[in-house]
């Protein structure tokens, strides 16, 4: 039944896309001054879980290093390597830079003599999840560096750039905005049906069925392409030539428990004391939570940090929050 595992799997980047001509030409116009060996524009994409935002990045610069000859791109999940240190050697390690580099040695400021050294072609760096940088300050010095034009991807704006100080502040206000809107199930559609030209065999699901799966994502196309991942596999599993409607019910629920736990398991080590604080109490008031987590880091972020912290895990529908003010209260999610 499975052709090719590969466009099923959330990475995987169309040779096409579908639905986000506006943001394709927006970010396409940003990053133009590359083509002539330039700097382009800082950009900034926003929008809502399974919208599109990492695809479009990640299909613009794939385009540009077809046309462009002489051209570096690093793709950077700040989730992930959140750190100062871990960033800049992302960073670093996109133009070969990270020969002889200890994790546990060599110095953030040698790191930056290496950055501030780069003359080489032009370098587009994508940071997504942006808002999990621990130092936002490393914004400044990637900004600055000659020929790295960056384009930053995050869930919202509120509060990314508080931190920061007035300079980098103005510039990075006055970057290219692109705003993502969750998709339709017209649009969701049209984005499954050529996963299942490329990844299935013919008639193995129905068009009724791929609606459905929309319906069922609300408007989330992480969440809909693993639901028809799942839902493959376990066709695949029973040994079925296509694939039943209560196998696609059964898919959602453990497609949306598969993206949970890949989602927990990035979680930075203070968001993980939160998380586990919020699911042994299943439901916690923001102070005594904070009273918790104090107890139990080695290092306590502050009050408005951890906020920040809850807020990413609710977009990720990893904790919830009910209430309003001082009647709210964190809940955990079954």
């Amino acid at each position: 039944m499975i052709q090719n595992a590969r466009v099923l799997q959330p990475e995987f980047v169309p040779r096409d896309v579908v639905h986000r001509t506006h943001e394709v030409n927006t970010l396409s116009a940003a990053l133009d001054p590359v083509t002539n060996g330039q700097k382009g524009e800082v950009s900034f994409l926003h929008g809502p879980s399974g919208a599109g935002k990492t695809c479009i990045a990640r299909y613009i610069t794939e385009q540009l290093q077809e046309s462009v000859l002489n051209l570096n791109t690093q793709y950077v999940n700040c989730w992930e390597d959140y750190s100062r240190f871990k960033t800049l050697y992302r960073v670093l390690e996109g133009i070969d830079r990270t020969l002889d580099i200890h994790r546990q040695s060599t110095p953030r400021d040698e790191l930056l003599d290496r950055l501030r050294d780069y003359d080489g072609p032009p370098y587009v760096v994508i940071l997504d999840e942006v808002d999990q940088l621990e130092d936002k300050r490393v914004l400044y010095e990637l900004h600055r560096t000659r020929k790295l034009t960056l384009v930053l991807i995050a869930n919202q704006e509120e509060g990314l750039f508080e931190p920061l100080n007035e300079r980098l502040t103005s510039r990075l206000r006055t970057a290219t905005r692109i705003q993502f809107d969750r998709y339709t199930v017209d649009e969701l559609v049209s984005i499954l049906e050529p996963r299942v030209r490329w990844g299935l065999q013919e008639d193995v699901v129905t068009t009724e069925q791929l609606e459905w799966i929309a319906d069922a994502a609300a408007g989330d196309a992480r969440v809909g392409i693993e639901v028809l991942r799942v839902a493959a596999r376990r066709t695949t599993q029973r040994g079925l030539d296509t694939i039943p409607d209560e196998v696609l019910r059964e898919a959602v629920s453990e497609a949306k428990s598969e993206i949970r736990q890949r989602n927990i398991g990035k979680l930075t080590a203070d968001q993980r004391i939160l998380y586990e604080i919020v699911t042994e109490f299943s439901e916690i008031a923001p102070s005594k939570l904070y009273e918790e987590y104090r107890a139990r880091a080695d290092d306590p972020k502050s009050d408005r940090m951890v906020r920040n912290y809850l807020q990413k895990m609710e977009r990720y529908n990893l904790v919830r929050a009910e209430g309003e003010n001082r009647g709210r209260t964190y809940c955990s999610v079954v």
